[in-house]
């Protein structure tokens, strides 16, 4: 069996051919109905808004909940589907367990950089509410404003996400933990 990334005509990447590549490979990259897809590098302020929000997160998450960026997120199996949102709140007791599956996280966070706006505000977010992801929150960068969060909660029975609070600057919540983060100071 080839653990080689596939090309056009190939055939699609199975989780186990993915789990045996080195985490080098798989940096920078998602698989999305097994097919691998470049995932293009993130500007400055991307990565601190994102960077911001997991330090904020894990702070308010205890004992509990860790939050991290940029590690894979297994949706689903077949066909495989690996997401590497910007920010992952996930159990505590989870953090050796690999890959991370959606019933071990509360929150994905998505920083929507210009360029991906569709895939950001529509497919990753149906891809999360499909996986029974409980929370999702969108960031929207608004050139030379505070960023705006977009925040969602799943229905379990439609598993679609309903829309949540809007927030300009600071964010202040009970879910899926107590947080307060001030992205206006960026």
């Amino acid at each position: 069996m080839s653990t080689g990334t596939p090309a056009g005509g190939h055939l699609p990447v199975t989780g186990e051919q993915y789990d045996s590549w080195p985490e080098e490979r798989c940096a920078g990259i998602e698989v999305v109905d097994g097919t691998v897809l470049a995932k293009p590098g993130a500007a400055k302020r991307h990565n601190r808004l994102a960077r911001l929000l997991a330090n904020a997160l894990d702070r308010a998450g205890g004992a509990e909940w860790n939050a991290d960026t940029d590690f894979d997120v297994r949706l689903q199996d077949v066909p495989l589907d690996n997401r590497r949102p910007d920010v992952v709140v996930y159990r505590a007791d989870t953090i050796d367990i690999t890959p991370t599956r959606p019933e071990h996280v509360a929150l994905v966070v998505e920083v929507v950089p210009p360029g991906s706006e569709t895939t950001d505000r529509v497919v990753r977010t149906d891809r999360y509410a499909k996986a029974g992801i409980p929370f999702h929150w969108r960031v929207e960068q608004v050139a030379a404003r505070v960023p705006v969060v977009h925040t969602h909660v799943l229905d379990p029975a439609s598993r679609a996400y309903c829309d949540g609070e809007v927030f300009a600057g600071t964010v202040k919540t009970a879910v899926p933990f107590p947080v307060e983060v001030d992205l206006g100071a960026l």
